[in-house]
Protein backbone atom coordinates (compact mmCIF):
# COMPACT_ATOMS: atom_id res chain seq x y z
CA UNK A 1 0.00 0.00 0.00
CA UNK A 2 1.45 3.53 -0.82
CA UNK A 3 0.43 6.82 0.34
CA UNK A 4 -0.15 10.14 -1.38
CA UNK A 5 1.21 12.66 -0.67
CA UNK A 6 -0.69 14.95 -3.17
CA UNK A 7 -3.10 17.88 -2.15
CA UNK A 8 -6.38 17.88 -2.30
CA UNK A 9 -8.14 18.26 -5.39
CA UNK A 10 -11.33 20.57 -4.79
CA UNK A 11 -14.22 19.16 -5.73
CA UNK A 12 -16.05 20.15 -9.47
CA UNK A 13 -17.40 23.67 -8.66
CA UNK A 14 -15.66 24.62 -5.53
CA UNK A 15 -14.42 28.25 -5.38
CA UNK A 16 -11.08 29.37 -4.64
CA UNK A 17 -10.23 31.84 -1.81
CA UNK A 18 -10.88 34.94 -4.11
CA UNK A 19 -13.23 33.96 -5.93
CA UNK A 20 -15.03 33.60 -2.31
CA UNK A 21 -14.18 36.60 -0.54
CA UNK A 22 -13.11 39.04 -3.51
CA UNK A 23 -11.88 42.11 -1.92
CA UNK A 24 -10.47 43.91 -5.05
CA UNK A 25 -12.97 46.75 -5.25
CA UNK A 26 -13.27 47.22 -1.54
CA UNK A 27 -8.62 47.63 -1.40
CA UNK A 28 -9.08 49.90 -4.16
CA UNK A 29 -11.45 51.88 -2.71
CA UNK A 30 -10.19 52.18 0.10
CA UNK A 31 -6.80 53.74 -1.03
CA UNK A 32 -8.50 56.33 -2.95
CA UNK A 33 -8.87 58.42 0.07
CA UNK A 34 -5.44 57.99 1.15
CA UNK A 35 -3.95 59.49 -2.59
CA UNK A 36 -6.90 62.63 -1.93
CA UNK A 37 -4.87 63.31 1.22
CA UNK A 38 -1.48 63.53 -0.33
CA UNK A 39 -2.36 65.08 -3.49
CA UNK A 40 -4.19 67.98 -1.18
CA UNK A 41 -1.43 67.79 1.25
CA UNK A 42 1.75 68.27 -1.58
CA UNK A 43 -0.37 70.29 -3.82
CA UNK A 44 -1.15 73.25 -1.31
CA UNK A 45 2.94 73.18 -0.10
CA UNK A 46 2.55 70.65 2.79
CA UNK A 47 -0.71 71.88 4.71
CA UNK A 48 -1.61 68.71 6.56
CA UNK A 49 -5.56 70.76 6.65
CA UNK A 50 -5.73 70.84 3.03
CA UNK A 51 -4.96 67.31 2.91
CA UNK A 52 -7.53 66.07 5.45
CA UNK A 53 -10.09 68.29 3.71
CA UNK A 54 -9.31 66.25 0.46
CA UNK A 55 -8.97 62.97 2.27
CA UNK A 56 -12.75 63.34 3.94
CA UNK A 57 -14.50 64.55 0.68
CA UNK A 58 -12.94 61.72 -1.62
CA UNK A 59 -14.13 59.35 1.09
CA UNK A 60 -17.97 60.95 1.43
CA UNK A 61 -17.97 60.89 -2.45
CA UNK A 62 -17.05 57.46 -2.40
CA UNK A 63 -19.52 56.69 0.43
CA UNK A 64 -22.56 58.21 -1.45
CA UNK A 65 -21.61 55.97 -4.53
CA UNK A 66 -21.68 52.91 -2.49
CA UNK A 67 -24.46 54.00 -1.21
CA UNK A 68 -26.54 54.59 -4.54
CA UNK A 69 -25.25 50.93 -5.40
CA UNK A 70 -27.38 49.16 -2.83
CA UNK A 71 -24.20 48.80 -0.36
CA UNK A 72 -24.64 48.23 3.31
CA UNK A 73 -25.15 51.55 5.46
CA UNK A 74 -23.00 50.72 8.05
CA UNK A 75 -20.07 48.90 6.26
CA UNK A 76 -20.05 52.46 4.11
CA UNK A 77 -20.21 54.66 7.10
CA UNK A 78 -17.59 52.59 9.18
CA UNK A 79 -15.47 53.63 5.94
CA UNK A 80 -15.71 56.90 6.17
CA UNK A 81 -15.49 57.26 9.93
CA UNK A 82 -11.82 55.54 9.68
CA UNK A 83 -10.94 58.52 7.32
CA UNK A 84 -11.98 60.83 8.95
CA UNK A 85 -10.48 59.72 12.18
CA UNK A 86 -7.16 59.83 10.20
CA UNK A 87 -7.56 62.90 9.04
CA UNK A 88 -8.49 64.22 12.39
CA UNK A 89 -5.36 62.58 14.06
CA UNK A 90 -2.97 64.40 11.53
CA UNK A 91 -4.65 67.65 12.10
CA UNK A 92 -4.34 67.48 15.72
CA UNK A 93 -0.35 66.72 15.18
CA UNK A 94 0.57 68.31 11.94
CA UNK A 95 2.56 65.68 10.90
CA UNK A 96 1.47 64.21 7.82
CA UNK A 97 2.62 61.04 8.28
CA UNK A 98 0.22 60.61 11.39
CA UNK A 99 -2.42 60.41 9.15
CA UNK A 100 -1.02 56.56 8.52
CA UNK A 101 -1.43 56.20 11.87
CA UNK A 102 -4.59 54.71 12.76
CA UNK A 103 -3.43 52.29 9.81
CA UNK A 104 -0.80 51.25 11.88
CA UNK A 105 -2.51 50.16 14.77
CA UNK A 106 -5.35 48.80 12.97
CA UNK A 107 -2.74 46.18 11.37
CA UNK A 108 -1.46 45.40 14.76
CA UNK A 109 -5.03 44.71 15.92
CA UNK A 110 -5.58 42.92 12.95
CA UNK A 111 -2.04 40.13 13.25
CA UNK A 112 -2.77 40.00 16.79
CA UNK A 113 -6.80 38.85 16.95
CA UNK A 114 -5.58 36.50 13.65
CA UNK A 115 -2.53 34.86 15.63
CA UNK A 116 -5.20 34.13 19.16
CA UNK A 117 -7.82 32.99 16.66
CA UNK A 118 -4.86 30.31 15.79
CA UNK A 119 -3.91 29.76 19.55
CA UNK A 120 -7.98 29.08 20.50
CA UNK A 121 -8.41 27.08 17.68
CA UNK A 122 -10.87 29.33 16.04
CA UNK A 123 -8.79 30.14 12.75
CA UNK A 124 -10.39 33.45 11.83
CA UNK A 125 -10.16 32.25 8.00
CA UNK A 126 -12.39 29.25 8.90
CA UNK A 127 -14.68 31.50 10.51
CA UNK A 128 -15.45 34.23 7.81
CA UNK A 129 -15.24 31.74 4.79
CA UNK A 130 -17.96 29.90 7.05
CA UNK A 131 -19.39 32.96 7.73
CA UNK A 132 -20.04 33.25 3.83
CA UNK A 133 -20.62 30.27 2.75
CA UNK A 134 -23.67 30.09 5.74
CA UNK A 135 -22.12 26.84 7.01
CA UNK A 136 -22.73 27.98 10.64
CA UNK A 137 -19.54 26.48 12.27
CA UNK A 138 -19.71 23.28 10.04
CA UNK A 139 -16.40 23.26 9.86
CA UNK A 140 -15.26 23.29 13.05
CA UNK A 141 -17.02 19.78 12.95
CA UNK A 142 -14.28 18.94 9.94
CA UNK A 143 -10.95 18.31 11.55
CA UNK A 144 -9.06 18.47 8.39
CA UNK A 145 -10.79 21.29 7.18
CA UNK A 146 -9.77 23.42 10.19
CA UNK A 147 -6.55 22.35 10.74
CA UNK A 148 -5.94 23.71 7.26
CA UNK A 149 -7.69 27.06 8.32
CA UNK A 150 -5.27 27.32 10.80
CA UNK A 151 -2.18 27.07 9.20
CA UNK A 152 -4.01 28.73 6.21
CA UNK A 153 -4.42 32.03 8.60
CA UNK A 154 -0.71 32.32 9.61
CA UNK A 155 -0.50 33.64 5.79
CA UNK A 156 -2.98 36.60 7.06
CA UNK A 157 -1.03 37.46 10.14
CA UNK A 158 1.95 37.42 7.98
CA UNK A 159 0.17 40.41 5.88
CA UNK A 160 -0.18 42.15 8.46
CA UNK A 161 3.11 41.86 10.21
CA UNK A 162 4.72 42.75 6.75
CA UNK A 163 2.70 46.11 6.99
CA UNK A 164 3.45 46.96 10.19
CA UNK A 165 6.63 46.39 9.70
CA UNK A 166 6.39 48.86 6.36
CA UNK A 167 4.59 51.46 7.49
CA UNK A 168 6.33 51.64 11.37
CA UNK A 169 9.35 51.95 9.34
CA UNK A 170 8.32 54.85 7.37
CA UNK A 171 5.99 56.24 9.64
CA UNK A 172 9.50 56.54 11.80
CA UNK A 173 11.03 58.36 9.49
CA UNK A 174 8.11 60.48 9.00
CA UNK A 175 8.17 59.73 4.97
CA UNK A 176 4.14 60.49 4.19
CA UNK A 177 4.47 59.80 0.39
CA UNK A 178 6.54 56.79 0.88
CA UNK A 179 4.34 55.37 3.42
CA UNK A 180 1.48 56.56 0.60
CA UNK A 181 2.93 54.52 -2.21
CA UNK A 182 3.59 51.83 0.53
CA UNK A 183 -0.04 51.88 1.24
CA UNK A 184 -0.92 51.46 -2.33
CA UNK A 185 1.23 48.43 -2.79
CA UNK A 186 0.69 46.76 -0.14
CA UNK A 187 -3.16 46.99 -0.07
CA UNK A 188 -4.79 45.26 -3.06
CA UNK A 189 -1.66 43.45 -4.45
CA UNK A 190 -0.66 41.55 -0.87
CA UNK A 191 -3.88 41.15 -0.06
CA UNK A 192 -4.45 39.04 -3.79
CA UNK A 193 -0.85 37.49 -3.22
CA UNK A 194 -2.23 36.78 0.74
CA UNK A 195 -5.16 34.59 -1.29
CA UNK A 196 -3.25 32.56 -3.37
CA UNK A 197 -0.72 31.64 -0.85
CA UNK A 198 -3.60 30.83 1.79
CA UNK A 199 -5.36 28.62 -0.93
CA UNK A 200 -1.99 26.91 -1.46
CA UNK A 201 -1.62 26.32 1.78
CA UNK A 202 -5.65 25.00 2.41
CA UNK A 203 -5.20 22.89 -0.74
CA UNK A 204 -2.02 21.33 0.64
CA UNK A 205 -3.19 21.17 4.13
CA UNK A 206 -6.27 19.00 3.11
CA UNK A 207 -5.98 14.96 2.42
CA UNK A 208 -6.25 13.81 -1.07
CA UNK A 209 -10.01 13.31 -2.03
CA UNK A 210 -11.48 16.01 0.29
CA UNK A 211 -14.48 17.66 -1.19
CA UNK A 212 -13.65 21.03 -0.66
CA UNK A 213 -14.22 24.07 1.41
CA UNK A 214 -17.90 24.03 0.69
CA UNK A 215 -18.46 20.57 1.91
CA UNK A 216 -17.25 19.54 5.23
CA UNK A 217 -16.49 16.13 6.25
CA UNK A 218 -17.11 15.19 9.86
CA UNK A 219 -15.03 13.71 11.96
CA UNK A 220 -16.68 10.29 11.88
CA UNK A 221 -17.46 10.39 8.17
CA UNK A 222 -13.46 10.83 8.01
CA UNK A 223 -12.88 7.60 9.69
CA UNK A 224 -15.76 5.55 8.30
CA UNK A 225 -14.10 6.50 4.88
CA UNK A 226 -10.40 6.17 5.75
CA UNK A 227 -11.59 2.76 6.96
CA UNK A 228 -13.36 1.54 4.14
CA UNK A 229 -10.32 2.75 2.47
CA UNK A 230 -7.57 0.36 4.46
CA UNK A 231 -10.04 -2.52 3.98
CA UNK A 232 -10.49 -1.58 0.19
CA UNK A 233 -6.88 -1.71 0.15
CA UNK A 234 -6.29 -4.99 2.18
CA UNK A 235 -8.83 -6.61 -0.31
CA UNK A 236 -6.81 -5.53 -3.19
CA UNK A 237 -3.08 -6.70 -1.84
CA UNK A 238 -5.16 -10.17 -1.21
Amino acid sequence: MTTSTEPATPAAGDDSLASILGGRRAAVEASLPTAGFLAGWGLSGGEVAVGAVAAIGVGAALAAWALARGRKPRAVLLGVLAVAVAALIALSTGRAADFFLLQIVGNIASALAWATSIVIRRPLLGVIVGLVLRQHGRWRSDPSLARAYRLASWVWVGQYAVRVLVFGTLWLANLPVALGIARLVLTWPLVAACLAVSWWVLRRALPPGHPGLRHPVPAGDQMTGSNRSSSNGVTRER
